[in-house]
């Protein structure tokens, strides 16, 4: 695991579109898992930027993400599906097909997540993973558990997720109580994994990135067992330690 200290939020976000983009340019039919939250935002932003310049070509890309609340439909302007064409999807081009969000409305969860990791397989497998973390460490919708599940899956939020979701609903009673996520295996499964950590109150779950501990408690810590983790943080989240 590499991590890199950026001087602030803007300097995370250009360094993280550098390094999306340039997967792309590798490989451009490459297959990327993407992320939601307030923290990719300004990669986003970077990288409409790019493909605006020319710098970076959507056409080929294939997508899935890694979660949606449950059950909210598609046009929810609260969902996942929403917030993706709004920060990225309609902004590069990237058309619906080339596109798989969990499906927040699905009759049966476990067939459905069974299914979406499936599709992931017969895509080829992640190319690269962009992950944001939540305050207690979960990534995805991993929540802080004494067993944490493998596959895609429905779970329910913590109170600690609920309340700093909270900030993007009218009012805390609205959040969504459950969500469809990428499980740990599914996350792991990428090829390289890009996470992002932005701001103070995410020092405790950056913290626990920088010991040699895992544990299930803070879900993130299994990245460490990944052969191939990038770590941008901005200097916030790092307790103010010089960049690198």
């Amino acid at each position: 695991m590499e991590i890199i200290v950026c001087k602030d939020y803007a300097e995370m976000s250009a360094r993280a579109a550098e390094i999306i983009a340039r997967q792309i340019q590798d490989k451009p039919d490459c297959i990327l898992g993407l992320a939601t939250g307030s923290t990719p935002i300004g990669t986003y932003d970077r990288l409409v930027q790019m493909a605006e310049g020319g710098e970076v070509d959507f056409s080929r890309v294939r997508t899935f993400n890694l979660d949606e609340y449950y059950p909210l439909a598609p046009t929810d302007p609260q969902s996942y599906h929403y917030f993706m064409n709004e920060h990225l999807f309609s902004r590069v081009g990237l058309p619906a097909e080339r596109t798989h969000i969990p499906d927040g409305q699905a009759s049966d969860p476990d067939a459905y997540g069974a299914a979406y990791d499936a599709a992931i397989r017969a895509a080829g497998g992640i190319d690269l993973q962009l992950l944001g973390i939540g305050r207690n460490g979960h990534i995805g919708f991993n929540e802080p558990a004494e067993t944490l599940i493998a596959g895609t899956h429905l779970t329910p939020l913590t109170e600690d997720t609920i309340r700093a979701n909270a900030r993007f609903f009218a009012s805390p009673s609205d959040v969504p109580t459950q969500a469809i996520s990428m499980g740990m295996a599914s996350i792991m499964g990428a090829r390289n994994i890009l996470l992002l950590i932005s701001g103070k109150d995410k020092r405790e779950a950056l913290a626990a990135l920088r010991t040699d501990g895992i544990t299930t408690a803070c879900p993130a810590t299994l990245l460490k067992l990944h052969p191939s983790v990038t770590v941008l943080c901005d200097r916030e989240a790092y307790a103010n330690e010089s960049c690198h």
